[in-house]
């Protein structure tokens, strides 16, 4: 059953509790991540009462009046592209939020100890109400139907996600803040203008009217804009500085949704705004494409490799992972797309796992450091579980969602090898050949952190908090079941493509 203006709420019912959040947040200390955690859950079963509107290559559209005088209306839309985006942003949010009670409780603690004052009164309201409106913010891009409403809501995201950075995070944040937010800001304008050359050329601001580009002189310069704007949102090879900062610095529950969630966005939105109503166009790079992706794989991987610090391991392995979804884009083949978006799923859920599993590790031993660490296993046999399905996840190891994604990456790359140039299918061979660089980083982390001697200090380490270790079970009981049963994801994605 599908209620009247659904799609409105998904995004109200966050909106309208951040300042609730902030205002109950002042009495209610860390409680307050329950009240975070009740509109996301709101929202998931709103967008599950759409969810069988848009099986079989069904849609569910609203429209609202908004700017008449431009013909720009507030439309929002859920098909077989983004419910699985959408479900996964709630998903991870929701729970994510409820990881947060005892992590920024320790975090709070810390900055304390730092400071000499008493942090928690103020950061616990500050905090929630900024994570809600980052979590709207992601919700509001995938479902926007026009270029404005789209931008709107892309810049909503790096606002709040910014001062969370900035205000919460460790190391030199402010410093780090700033270049997060520089870097994706600049991308940002430059996503604008291609936008507005895309409105110059057809008339209009509506993303399915972008086909209208193609054939025209200035249509590879637009691609071209639009796509640098999410390539750096993305942070693939050469445009990637930013994020081994953010990631690594960033309070460890947003690093649990700035890698998983956030930065995919920008391969949703090149399938949307590019890929799709620009495809000849977009196909004409294909190459050029292929090539950057698998520069990116290598080079996240190998730089991965060599880490100490596990959060800069975890963000480093982020870069690979979008060499992945660039990879399946580049492709431009509907098995190819369908798979780089299916792997948004499984990068989300599985390092998601990653990330809150790195939180729990510097919660209890006190240390970012791998070489630190050593023999966890028998102190912490949970966690140690969740890792190894969550590398699992982003490795395509089976039963994990990740084999069934990344198979359908390479179904495409091959596809459109095998019709395109010698080159082109030594790149598709080479990208197959690295995914055993996945492979290999993952179990030499769970190796040295969790196998071998037990590392000296470590006698006294227990397992996390329920807290932190039930989102992260629920993270990989997804991750196994959309293995085992693909058919949840690809009932949605494949008709889309037809």
């Amino acid at each position: 059953m599908v209620f009247e203006n659904t799609l409105a709420l998904v995004l109200l019912v966050p909106l309208v509790s951040s300042p609730l959040a902030y205002l109950l947040g002042k009495s209610m200390g860390k409680k307050t991540g329950w009240i975070a955690a009740a509109p996301l859950l709101v929202t998931l079963l709103l967008l599950l009462s759409v969810a069988s509107q848009t099986l079989q290559g069904g849609s569910y559209v609203e429209h609202y009046d908004w700017i008449p005088t431009l013909g720009i209306g507030f439309d929002l839309q859920v098909d077989g592209l983004n419910i699985w985006v959408l479900l996964t942003i709630n998903i991870l949010c929701l729970f994510v939020s409820i990881y947060s009670i005892p992590y920024m409780e320790h975090r709070f603690h810390e900055m304390g100890k730092e400071t000499g004052e008493d942090v928690s009164s103020s950061g616990y309201p500050s905090y929630y109400t900024l994570f809600l409106l980052y979590a709207v913010g992601m919700l509001g891009t995938v479902m926007a139907t026009n270029t404005i409403q789209f931008y709107m809501f892309y810049e909503l995201m790096l606002v709040p996600s910014w001062a969370l950075i900035n205000n919460y995070g460790y190391g030199e944040r402010e410093r780090i803040g700033m270049m997060y937010f520089m870097w994706t800001h600049v991308g940002a304008v430059i996503l604008l203008a291609g936008l507005l050359s895309g409105y110059w050329i057809t008339g209009s601001f509506a993303i399915s009217a972008l086909s209208g580009v193609v054939g025209h002189p200035l249509a590879g310069w637009v691609v071209v804009a639009i796509l640098l704007g999410f390539l750096t949102k993305m942070a693939v090879f050469g445009i990637h500085i930013w994020l081994p900062y953010a990631h690594a610095e960033s309070p460890t529950p947003i690093s649990a949704l700035l890698s998983p969630a956030m930065i995919g966005i920008g391969t949703y939105a090149a399938v949307r705004m590019v890929a799709i109503p620009m495809h000849e166009t977009f196909a004409s790079f294909s190459m050029v494409f292929s090539v950057w992706a698998l520069a990116t794989m290598v080079y996240g991987g190998f730089m991965a490799l060599a880490q100490d610090d596990i959060k800069r391991f975890l963000a480093y392995s982020s870069v690979s992972q979008m060499g992945y979804l660039f990879l399946g884009l580049a492709s431009a083949t509907a098995y190819g797309e369908a798979g780089a978006i299916f792997h948004y799923v499984s990068h989300g859920f599985g390092k998601c796992i990653l990330f809150c599993a790195a939180g729990v590790l510097i919660d209890r031993t006190g240390t970012r450091s791998i070489k630190k660490m050593g023999g966890l296993a028998a102190k912490m046999p949970v966690t140690a579980t969740l890792v190894l399905i969550g590398f699992f996840a982003i490795g395509g190891v089976p039963p994990t969602v990740g084999f069934m994604s990344k198979f359908m990456i390479f179904t495409g790359v091959f596809e459109s090898a095998l019709v395109g140039s010698e080159a082109q299918l030594m790149v598709a061979i080479v990208s197959i050949i690295m995914t055993v660089l996945t492979v290999g980083y993952s179990l030499w982390i769970v190796r040295r952190v969790f196998f071998g001697p037990l590392a000296e200090g470590m006698e006294d380490v227990k397992e996390g908090s329920i807290l932190m270790l039930v989102p992260m079970a629920v993270f990989a009981v997804i991750s196994i079941v959309i293995g085992v049963y693909p058919r949840l994801v690809l009932d949605y994605l494949l008709p889309f493509f037809g």
